[in-house]
């Protein structure tokens, strides 16, 4: 089992907004520093509400690795894949089809949400239903107990758990469990053995949290223990059988604060966005011309800032004294309206900058990219093909 490893994906969609660099790309760099990182380029998904339209789909790909680089994902730090690269993926959704009850998917809050939202398309797809399923599957196969999520996504998380715990149950009552269990312990060494079953032992019998985190704790630090054994032991912490699948936490992350240009949440939806690698003089053109408080008509007018959605940027990227500058200055209309976006103008093409001229050389050549995400899949591809030996294997599928 892996303590530290995180899991997350996109749908290309494009090129990225400055939405999408407040709300996950920012998050993605730090985490990158801090855990063993996975990133994926989440095409299958894209096909679950996007089937019938795929011609721009190579090119939104590409354009997204593009973005995350210029954001500061590092490959060296963290591994980028696409998905349908990883056949496993798919395999892996297929075995757990088989055991996962279609009421389960139907109650996914985002089904019924999303049908309703995309009401003009037919979502009335195996596709559609499973994709919740599929995303269990993008997780379990590389064991990743870490998923970065926003709240509306958590019950996606939560179904990944219900999934990899009824896996578990049925598939985890291998013959001979607990003589296993036991020999495995005996390689602990004596030391650590005894902590293990002190540990068990407070679990099983007082329900201790703490000790239950301890032992896995214990086991995650063992180095000479197989896969095998590794999972017979964390199984029999719990008293059940041999965990095959990791149940994954979600990783909670903040929303984006990043307002579109009418005031609204920033989306390609609303057309209210500025791209993540937008040229300069588009983005202060944009900003220039952006809706202020309707009570300024005149420059001598005072306004809201409350009621302007300028104010909501200067919340993102202004400091102290530039937002006390701003509240002063458009209540008692010592300053105009473009004199209020100047600074936005600067701090977000201030921000870009770095990203523009790291997409650059990526820009001027592009094998760069094809080799960093040809890379990345042999890497996940690895990973994934060591769970679904085991999941074929408890499943009767191990035959040659």
């Amino acid at each position: 089992m892996f303590s530290n490893r995180v899991l997350s994906g996109m749908r290309p969609t494009g090129g990225l907004h400055l939405g999408h660099y407040h709300g996950v790309l920012k998050n993605w760099v730090r985490l990158q520093h801090e855990f063993e990182c996975l990133f994926f380029v989440a095409d299958w998904h894209a096909l679950t509400t996007h089937y019938d339209d795929p011609s721009q789909m190579e090119k939104h790909v590409w354009d997204m690795v593009i973005d995350w680089l210029a954001a500061g994902v590092d490959p060296a730090q963290a591994t980028l894949f696409i998905q349908s690269k990883v056949p496993e993926h798919a395999e892996l959704h297929l075995l757990l089809s088989m055991i996962t009850p279609l009421g389960w998917l139907e109650r996914v809050p985002t089904y019924k949400d999303q049908q309703e939202k995309l009401a003009e398309k037919d979502l009335a797809t195996y596709g559609f239903l499973g994709y919740p399923l599929l995303q269990s599957a993008d997780i379990l196969i590389y064991r990743a107990n870490r998923v970065p999520v926003g709240e509306d996504q958590v019950p996606h998380i939560e179904i990944t758990r219900e999934i990899a715990r009824r896996f578990n149950h049925v598939f985890g009552k291998e013959p001979g469990f607990e003589e296993k269990a036991e020999a495995a312990i005996k390689k602990l060494g004596s030391r650590r053995a005894k902590i293990y079953r002190q540990h068990r032992a407070s679990y099983l019998e007082k329900g201790d949290a703490d000790a239950l985190a301890a032992a896995r704790a214990l086991l995650n630090e063992t180095q000479n223990l197989t896969m095998g054994d590794r999972e017979r032991l964390f199984g029999y912490i719990e008293g059940g059988g041999k965990v095959i699948l990791t149940e994954p936490q979600a990783l909670l992350t903040e929303a984006s604060k990043m307002p579109g240009l009418d005031g609204q949440k920033m989306s390609k939806s609303y057309n209210n966005t500025i791209t993540l690698r937008e040229d300069a003089d588009s983005v202060a053109k944009k900003i220039k011309t952006m809706p202020t408080d309707p009570a300024r008509v005149k420059r001598t007018d005072p306004g809201d800032p409350e009621k302007c959605p300028v104010w909501q940027l200067h919340l993102v990227y202004s400091d102290d004294d530039k937002k006390k500058w701003v509240q002063s200055g458009c209540r008692s209309a010592g300053i105009g309206c473009l004199e209020c976006k100047q600074p936005v103008i600067d701090a977000i093409i201030a921000e870009q900058q770095p990203m523009r001229e790291r997409a650059q050389r990526y820009l001027d050549d592009p094998t760069l990219v094809r080799n960093i995400v040809a890379d990345g899949c042999e890497k996940a591809r690895k990973m994934a093909q060591e769970t679904l030996r085991d999941v074929r294997e408890v499943m009767g599928l191990g035959y040659s």
